[in-house]
């Protein structure tokens, strides 16, 4: 039952999205006073559906590290389900919004900068957790 690089490496990512999303929720910014919060930016919503699909995937290797070799039909059709969700995750929200973002943000920044990250944001957001957040 030992762990593979691919289980370790979920379960890193998770823990990288989670300390970003806890630095980005601790900066005190006009703008997360507002209407919506956070909740407005796009980058901040696939920043959670990023987590929480990390977040399935190492509770499906877990699953899966627990039920393996044991013959109990209902633990297998559990993890089934588990995979099935995180797949369609997958498939339907963290990948598509992920490359949407990312895509159309350094599209915009290497258009105009000032458009879609001011400088002055400089000043709230450090830059590592700029990149980290996309």
């Amino acid at each position: 039952m030992a762990l593979v690089p691919c289980q370790v490496l979920r379960m890193a990512i998770l823990l990288s999205y989670c300390s970003i999303l806890c630095n980005y929720k601790a900066i005190e910014m006009p703008s997360h006073q507002t209407y919506g919060g956070s909740w407005k930016f796009l980058t901040f919503i696939d920043l959670v559906i990023q987590a929480v699909f990390f977040g399935i995937c190492v509770l499906t290797d877990l699953s899966s590290l627990l039920t393996r070799g044991s013959g109990n039909q209902e633990q297998e059709r559990q993890l089934k389900k588990l995979i099935s969700l995180r797949d369609w995750m997958l498939a339907v929200l963290a990948f598509p919004v992920g490359v949407f973002v990312v895509a159309v943000f350094w599209i915009i920044y290497a258009y105009d900068r000032e458009m879609i990250y001011p400088k002055l944001l400089d000043n709230f957001i450090p830059g590592w957790l700029n990149h980290g957040m996309l």
